[in-house]
């Protein structure tokens, strides 16, 4: 079967993730997930912090799986050894209903085991999904946050929690800045119910750097 222009393109990104990463600096901060991290524009902002800010690299790809980021571990993460891992992944697992929660956070678990065994004493943060806004959503997006919902998004959060305690590392939640007063993703932060505009991923960058500049804790 033809493969889909959009998963041609993704893998030609990781390759170009590969080529960038031979030059990139080793020990600094990763952030790896899907699209919502791929579209946060942090490597550009940080900048923001001036001469001493962290070097951060995003290495998320839209559009994957817990079972895409698997096999493309060493090109998102492990080639460029880092001190501090961002993570975020799962969310495409969550808005499909034919993959339960067990091997959802099967395969989460498996992830942050390899980057463990390659990486001794990397510090990992493991990220809150972000909500959803059904009211908010583009008709052709509302069947899939039927799926994805809030309520499922919070219980995959507590789960996440309990693979941050299981692997002895931070389970993070930056979203409060995002959310209106029922708990959903504020309708002016989305493009479509689910993703996130620049104003949104600006309502969180104060907290994400929080995490990203604070001293070690391993």
């Amino acid at each position: 079967m033809e493969k889909e222009a959009w998963r041609i393109e993704k893998e030609q990104m990781v390759e170009g993730f590969r080529v960038k990463n031979r030059t990139a600096l080793k020990g600094q901060i990763v952030c790896v997930g899907s699209s919502l991290m791929e579209m946060f524009p942090i490597e550009e902002w940080v900048k923001e912090w001036g001469p001493d800010a962290p070097v951060i690299y995003n290495r998320g790809v839209g559009g994957y799986k817990t079972t895409d980021i698997l096999p493309i571990l060493d090109a998102c993460v492990l080639d460029l050894k880092p001190r501090r891992v961002f993570i975020n992944i799962g969310t495409n697992d969550l808005s499909d209903a034919s993959i339960p929660m067990e091997e959802l956070m099967g395969n989460y678990d498996r992830i942050l085991a390899v980057i463990q065994e390659e990486l001794p004493g990397v510090e990992i943060y493991l990220m809150a999904y972000y909500p959803v806004n059904y009211e908010a959503a583009a008709e052709e997006m509302k069947s899939c946050l039927l799926v994805r919902n809030n309520d499922k998004i919070n219980r995959a959060n507590e789960e996440v929690k309990k693979l941050a305690e299981k692997h002895h590392q931070r389970f993070i939640n930056i979203n409060k800045n995002l959310m209106d007063e029922k708990g959903n993703l504020k309708a002016e932060y989305t493009i479509e119910g689910m993703h996130i505009r620049p104003e949104g991923y600006r309502a969180i960058l104060k907290d994400f750097m929080g995490y990203a500049l604070e001293p070690a804790w391993k």
